[in-house]
């Protein structure tokens, strides 16, 4: 049963190294990671045990995803996972439902702020300014664009793509995210190439 719950993100398993190895050097070395929409849960089941013991915490509004996050820890048991959580970042007050106990010093978000309302992400970066300690970590991965501009005719057509799905998707512009982040007392520390044109961007709370 567990097996037909499981679902798959083709791109997992082109770029989890890759985001591993930068994740290995930008998270803190103690307290809890938030992942703000797990997805399928591949990332999960594939990040936790490199970063044990801290707790990897996946979280996904969709409960089809959450369901196959499950699945997964089920199928490839680490007991540095912890159950999915139901946090949609679209509600201002998201934050103010965890366990603060959770001790959580870092938010993880692949591929989603694309993908999603402008409104995600405002409501992302609001809560990571409320919920992560002084020198907490904020990391985004996707495409971005630089200075209004798309880095790779193949992330203009994915653009393109998405705003035919969703006028309200689409390619961010980096600067933008930038200035959002700085709103809410998160520093951009670095954006680091990766493979496919997508960035890892990495800021740290004031």
């Amino acid at each position: 049963m567990d097996n037909e719950l499981r679902q798959y993100a083709p791109a997992t398993e082109r770029n989890r190294e890759p985001i591993l190895a930068v994740l290995l050097k930008v998270l803190p070395s103690f307290g809890n990671i938030l992942e703000i929409s797990s997805g399928t849960g591949e990332h999960a089941i594939f990040f936790a045990p490199h970063i044990y013991p801290r707790q990897w915490i996946p979280s996904e509004p969709n409960p089809q995803l959450r369901a196959s996050i499950q699945a997964w820890t089920v199928d490839c048991p680490t007991d540095n996972v912890y159950p999915p959580l139901d946090i949609n970042v679209e509600s201002l007050t998201w934050y103010r439902e965890l366990d603060q106990s959770l001790s959580i010093q870092a938010i993880v978000n692949i591929n989603m702020i694309h993908i999603a309302s402008w409104s995600a992400c405002l409501g992302l970066i609001a809560g990571a300014q409320q919920l992560l300690p002084k020198q907490g970590i904020l990391y985004l991965y996707g495409p971005f664009k630089i200075e209004g501009k798309h880095t790779a005719a193949s992330n203009l057509a994915f653009d393109e793509m998405l705003q035919s799905q969703n006028p309200d998707w689409g390619v961010r512009d980096l600067d933008q995210v930038v200035a959002v982040a700085k709103q809410h007392q998160l520093n951009l520390l670095e954006a680091i190439a990766m493979p496919a044109n997508n960035l890892s961007v990495i800021f740290q709370r004031e």
